[in-house]
């Protein structure tokens, strides 16, 4: 009980630091916030512009790119949705997955009962590869490739840090945070999801497509979106997270091949995680 309890002030410590990031000081102010966050996170700022253009610290966290960044053309490749350090990938075996080596978690688990076992059947023995955005990251997340929604289930929960000293120490981590789920389908109607994953200081989760979905609330229900027509480009703005976390990617069985040798890597926003089996 006494870990419920500790734990459960993560999310209201995330909801506080939210309220500081996202107020607007004067700017003599806002000036030695922004900097020092550039300077003590280490942020890249060369792609973006400076830090004083940002009016408060959750603007500078979730910063526009100047530039678009080139994409591959060939049509069955995913691309990576962030700018990111990939974690662990691989095999889904029996219906688990890794949130890091030694730690795995349930792939029904993680979906929640909200989807039929029709839905979540396919990726049993699939892929997987997770993506863990680290505070001095770009913050936004893109479509990896050509696609559908047809659903997106938000799961209230607790909001772990999601950094590897918890990765190691918290099991089924991915399971006990706050995510939204989003079931998808590619131009050759072939399933996979992805798990959007809150974490501590993620005061908020959001979609391009739904605003209706709001995270880091008092509510406690898990809720269901149905969509019938919300199709999306490969490279397209899907969202942001308000500070560094995880997306999980889960791929249905025999669909993909993954590129090689990516865990223990940074990827961009851009580059290409996998190629789909003709």
């Amino acid at each position: 009980m006494n870990g419920l309890i500790k734990a459960t002030w993560t999310n209201a410590i995330s909801r506080a630091f939210g309220k500081f990031a996202s107020t607007e000081f004067p700017p003599f102010l806002q000036h030695i916030i922004n900097n020092a966050y550039v300077k003590l996170m280490g942020v890249d700022m060369s792609a973006f512009e400076d830090p004083d253009h940002y009016r408060s610290l959750n603007a500078l966290f979730t910063r526009k790119l100047l530039y678009a960044r080139e994409l591959t053309k060939d049509p069955n490749a995913y691309i990576s949705p962030a700018d990111s350090f990939v974690t662990a990938e691989g095999d889904i075996e029996n219906a688990t997955a890794l949130q890091i080596k030694g730690f795995s978690y349930s792939v029904r688990e993680l979906l929640t009962d909200r989807f039929e076992d029709d839905a979540i059947a396919p990726v049993e023995n699939g892929k997987y590869i997770n993506f863990y955005l680290a505070p001095n990251d770009y913050h936004r997340y893109h479509v990896p490739i050509d696609m559908k929604v047809l659903r997106a289930v938000h799961v209230p929960g607790l909001l772990y840090p999601v950094n590897f000293k918890y990765l190691r120490k918290v099991p089924e981590l991915f399971i006990k945070n706050e995510r939204v789920v989003l079931e998808c389908i590619d131009s050759a109607n072939r399933l996979f999801f992805m798990v959007l994953v809150g974490a501590l200081n993620v005061g908020k989760m959001t979609l391009s497509f739904d605003e209706r979905i709001e995270t880091n609330s008092d509510t406690r229900e898990i809720r269901v979106y149905d969509y019938d027509d919300v199709t999306l480009k490969r490279g397209e703005e899907l969202g942001m997270f308000m500070m560094g976390s995880t997306i999980v990617m889960l791929f249905e069985e025999g669909t993909v091949d993954l590129v090689e040798n990516l865990e223990g890597r940074k990827v961009r926003f851009g580059d290409v995680v996998a190629h789909r089996r003709s």
